[in-house]
């Protein structure tokens, strides 16, 4: 390719709605611009990388056995009411009617389609198990499309779809795509990518995992225990403490006039906030009725954990009515109006005495024991972890908050969709049987982004030659001396004959413009043709990350510079 055919511009600056750097790049190298809110058109540059990405997904599917097929982008809603999902995701799915009145959706995720597929096709226990995928187009109204590719509202990504008779089997299939999609991130030259527990949501199952690409600017809060492993998502991370008991002291009712917040109450009674109750209205989205939670007071409730706890959503009540009998500020659980439900957080267990509200205007209760002035109660787990935490699995204080982009995603879905769109199978005994699902999620432009934020300078991308939009690139500084432009344009032809990606920068143009443009393009390699190397009879070659600095003869350039190709791909190969 040559750089006077290629459509695109690079500029020194970006637009000031670029907030991250990988978005800055891709505008000001010309790989993608944008078209309405989220929505990108891409350039050949961005388009080379993620076809790609692609590739090296077929080929991990394709080694793992999974069979790629096409889901229409558009489906009737009627497949999406059998799931049940028609009504129960929100306005992110955009639906409209067709001329001729019928109702359809844009898909964002194609979990009915992939049942609609196989069932009536897949009819008997001896054509399972089964996996397959696509790479299609998405569409989610994205309400917070931020950041250029990496969460945008039109999308390309690799979903698959797994089906089973039984959840040992699936399990297995799970750990085949679990292992596939690290090969994926290997190769794709993603550094900082780890596999952390995370909460299903809208897909459903039980046990699913999220890659994260670990990364300051991430928008995922996620929990790591450097010293054995452990990582989950902030959602779903346990949080483990070990509290001090202190000592059991009497209940007393004490006058706190105007105080109503743990800050105040700290400074008023002089008692460390691990030492309150702390409570959190919440309303159920379903009729608005109340739900409290207590938590120790220096924690926050993790609300994912307390929804999936509930199994309702909830959201935090902004006005508590009179009527309530609740008394805002001065809430504990002693004297609540009867039928409130209350949830208590296990960071309560073992505390022996605590601070809380009387449920009375202007006064608190201290020397709380739930044990002997509440009764027994179920302790739960619905609050942040936090720095400094216990690790569940090695019980050392040593978690650690770590932020991360979300670059894939795993779920056992189990029989969530085959079985509310009546997907069965004939199993040996003759009974009929919902197959058991898993499903697998690779956002394509996402992960190139992520590559360009983790694999950049303050030049330009550094992409892994694995997924580079060419291997090498020639600058040739002089177009307008035969002798160099025959040096350059034999190499470009030769290395393209051999099958090395080339972009050959022929352009009549200052050589500070056609670096600045170079390290835009990011390509591994460079090869620079100007007078005063072939005047020494050598080619200066350099590769993006500065890790090779070097000169080659004319004579052997195609094979040295082919040979450097060849050790570069070398180390992306699994």
């Amino acid at each position: 390719m040559k750089v006077t055919a290629l459509l695109g511009e690079r500029f020194k600056d970006a637009p000031s709605d670029c907030t991250i750097e990988s978005h800055k790049l891709m505008v000001r190298g010309g790989y993608m611009k944008n078209m309405a809110s989220g929505i990108y058109s891409l350039f050949t540059p961005a388009k080379r990388i993620s076809k790609k990405i692609e590739n090296i997904i077929r080929e991990e599917m394709d080694r793992i056995d999974a069979q790629e097929v096409m889901f229409p982008v558009v489906m009737p809603a009627s497949l999406w009411e059998e799931s049940g999902r028609y009504t129960s995701i929100g306005s992110e799915m955009a639906r409209f009617t067709d001329r001729g009145g019928n109702r359809l959706v844009l898909g964002m995720t194609h979990e009915e389609a992939a049942v609609h597929l196989a069932r009536n096709t897949a009819s008997s226990y001896t054509q399972y198990p089964f996996s397959i995928y696509q790479i299609q187009t998405k569409f989610r109204d994205e309400p917070r499309a931020r950041g250029g590719l990496i969460r945008v509202r039109e999308f390309t990504m690799k979903d698959a779809y797994s089906f089973h008779t039984s959840q040992e089997d699936l399990e297995k299939t799970y750990q085949r795509f679990y292992d596939a999609y690290v090969r994926i991130y290997k190769r794709c030259g993603a550094k900082n990518v780890i596999a952390v527990k995370s909460d299903s949501g809208m897909m459903g199952g039980s046990v699913s995992h999220e890659f994260m690409l670990l990364t300051d600017i991430g928008e995922d809060t996620l929990a790591i225990c450097p010293e054995c492993g452990y990582s989950a998502n902030m959602e779903v991370a346990s949080c483990d403490i070990v509290n001090e008991p202190g000592e059991i002291e009497p209940l007393e009712k004490i006058s706190t006039p105007n105080v109503k917040t743990i800050e105040g109450l700290r400074h008023t009674l002089g008692v460390d906030a691990k030492r309150f109750a702390k409570a959190v209205v919440y309303q159920k989205n379903s009729d608005d009725s109340y739900i409290i939670v207590f938590v120790r007071g220096d924690l926050e409730v993790n609300e994912t954990k307390l929804r999936n706890h509930l199994g309702a959503e909830v959201h935090p009540a902004a006005v508590i009515t009179e009527d309530s009998g609740i008394v805002a500020g001065y809430i504990g659980p002693i004297g609540l109006p009867e039928g409130i439900p209350v949830v208590f957080d296990r960071s309560l267990c073992g505390i022996e005495s605590l601070v809380c509200g009387a449920n009375e205007e202007n006064f608190h209760l201290k020397g709380l024991n739930i044990a002997r002035d509440v009764g027994e109660v179920e302790y739960v787990d619905v609050a942040k972890v936090f720095e400094g935490a216990v690790c569940p699995v090695c019980e050392k204080r040593s978690i650690t908050i770590k932020r991360g982009i979300e670059v894939g995603n795993i779920f056992q879905l189990g029989t969530k969709y085959t079985k509310s769109m009546n997907m069965t199978y004939l199993d040996r005994d003759g009974e009929a049987k919902n197959p058991i699902m898993g499903c697998y999620g690779i956002g394509i432009g996402r992960l190139m982004a992520s590559v360009c934020e983790e694999s950049c300078d303050k030049f330009g991308p550094v992409w892994p030659i694995s997924i580079a939009p060419w291997q090498v690139e020639i600058c040739n500084l002089r177009s307008t001396d035969e002798g160099v432009t025959k040096v350059a344009e034999d190499l470009y032809d030769e290395l393209t004959r051999r099958g090395v990606e080339v972009l050959y920068d022929d352009r009549d143009i200052r050589p500070g413009s056609m670096f600045a443009d170079a390290d835009l393009f990011g390509v591994p390699v460079r090869v620079v043709v100007s007078p005063k190397n072939c005047d020494a009879g050598v080619v200066e070659v350099s590769t993006r990350d500065k890790t090779v600095k070097t000169e080659y003869s004319i004579g052997s350039a195609a094979d040295d510079v082919s040979a450097l190709v060849k050790e570069l791909l070398s180390k992306y190969e699994i």
